[in-house]
């Protein structure tokens, strides 16, 4: 019984201890150490010793004293996001040997806090005013693993500023002023880095000479006119977009045998070697350049091929014929003129194409049976042929908004049919047309409820003959098939906008 006894103290007596404690106003307490406070101004008293996690965000505290933190020597978690913090103590979190993240994103800062824990493992300080980094600040911090310093207003990098920081893995900063990039990032465990949405003309030869174990990097938004040279050989992840590259050229990206997506969409390419070299590549994003052709010999890994808003005049097959892979093409707003016959022919896995806002006057011929979605809008196609929808046993979604389509064909040809567009076209409301109609209709496919009659507006004669023609057709209308559609449940569904 004494045992019995023993037991039940043993586990009630942390639950007792932390009652005994009062939480101060304004804050929860939670049993698993963590205490959040809402609408302080300062920061509170009373706060229970053993506390682990503190979260303080969204608060108005304008600055943090020694004296805030001194007896609260357990805690491996700070929250102090858009506090409005202006200033911090010095030394002010000396206290917290066992401090694993601090977050200080969203305020006033000027400076990166002095006298950081070593026992820091991530430090957000994004979203402050901090102009300078200065390599004392972040000494003694060898197990930080994570540095956020994105959207302030730092100007120039060196490569000493981060070498003490000796495990860092991910640096983010992303949306800061910098223009000068100065010798070599001495971050032997880096694998993210992102340089986003800066002023950087150009990296030194050396910057990435410390770098062979980075896998995603961001130098999207800035002022490159040259890939970089150098780029680490583990490189999973690269974007270039919004810079001012002129070329893609195989030279710069051999080495990344292992890259699996490139981006440099929204620059000036007016060309990309055949061929990239780049076997391992899944997703490659050129949307908003200056193509004329698109890019051949690509990896026949690539799974999704992107060359949206260029000025693309045809599709062939021998520049897509390697592409055993591809699922997703993208290729609107484009001036395609021609589509080769059977150029997806060895494309036997595409499910999603996108033709939309081109000068394409006939149908694609050939499909491949695998699609699910077919964006043809905004062209200049008049008909479409029976035996060019036979193959698309698979289509769900056929976008043909804004042709110059007077009839149709019987979509009976597409089973598994759910959504399609129609308006914006000339219809001939026929009797054919409207055995169409009432087909779709029947088999609970999504079309617009005003398709063909729109004509029957302008005048009374017009509505009757409308009238005597759909009592017509009603007389001479065969049964219609039950409804062949089945729900999808397919994660590449989807219901295109419909703007």
């Amino acid at each position: 019984m004494r045992t019995l006894h023993i037991l039940i103290y043993t586990l009630l007596f942390p639950l007792l201890s932390l009652c005994s404690q009062v939480c101060p106003e304004k804050c929860v307490c939670e049993q698993t150490g963590s205490v959040q406070c809402f609408r302080v101004q300062a920061m509170p008293s009373g706060i229970p010793r053993d506390v682990r996690k503190l979260n303080l965000g969204y608060n108005h505290i304008k600055e943090i004293k020694n004296r805030d933190l001194s007896g609260l020597q357990s805690l491996e978690e700070i929250i102090l996001s858009s506090c409005g913090v202006e200033q911090l103590e010095g030394n002010v979190f000396r206290a917290q040997r066992l401090l694993k993240t601090l977050d200080l994103q969203k305020n006033k800062l000027r400076n990166i806090p002095r006298g950081l824990p070593s026992s820091l493992e991530s430090l957000h300080l994004g979203h402050n005013r901090i102009q300078t980094l200065q390599e004392s600040t972040l000494q003694g911090l060898k197990k930080l693993r994570l540095l956020n310093l994105q959207n302030n207003l730092i100007t120039t990098l060196r490569s000493s500023t981060f070498s003490a920081l000796t495990v860092l893995e991910e640096l983010y900063l992303e949306g800061n002023k910098l223009e000068a990039v100065q010798g070599a990032l001495r971050l032997p465990m880096l694998t993210q880095l992102s340089l986003a949405n800066n002023k950087i003309p150009s990296l030194p030869s050396a910057f990435f000479s410390s770098l062979q174990l980075l896998k995603t990097l961001d130098l999207s938004s800035n002022l490159l006119t040259k890939v970089p040279h150098d780029l680490p050989q583990a490189l999973l992840n690269l974007s270039l977009d919004r810079n001012q590259l002129r070329s893609l050229k195989s030279r710069d990206l051999a080495q990344l045998r292992d890259l699996v997506t490139l981006t440099a969409c929204y620059n000036r390419l007016v060309s990309v070697d055949g061929g990239l070299r780049l076997p391992s590549l899944s997703v490659l994003e050129l949307v908003g350049n200056q193509l004329r052709v698109l890019p051949g010999r690509l990896s026949a890994k690539l799974e999704k091929l992107d060359c949206g808003q260029n000025h693309i005049q045809e599709v062939s097959h021998q520049q897509l014929s390697g592409l055993k892979q591809l699922r997703h093409l993208f290729l609107e707003n484009n001036t395609i003129r021609h589509f080769e016959s059977n150029a997806l022919r060895h494309c036997a896995h595409l499910t999603n194409l996108a033709l939309e806002k081109n000068l394409l006057s006939t149908f694609p011929n050939r499909l491949p049976e695998t699609l699910v979605r077919l964006d043809l809008k905004g062209n200049n196609i008049a008909m479409i042929k029976e035996h060019e929808l036979k193959s698309l046993k698979r289509l769900q979604v056929l976008n043909l908004r804004n042709n110059r389509l007077s009839s149709l064909p019987a979509m009976n040809l597409l089973p598994k049919l759910r959504t399609l567009y129609v308006d914006g076209n000339p219809w001939n409301c026929s009797c054919d047309l409207f055995k169409v109609k009432r087909s779709l209709q029947a088999r609970d496919v999504d079309i617009s409820s005003d398709f063909c009659t729109e004509a029957v507006q302008t005048s009374v004669d017009i509505w009757q003959a409308y009238v005597l023609t759909q009592e017509k057709c009603e007389e001479t209308e065969e049964s219609l098939p039950e409804s062949q559609t089945e729900p999808t449940d397919n994660e590449d569904y989807y219901d295109y906008d419909l703007l």
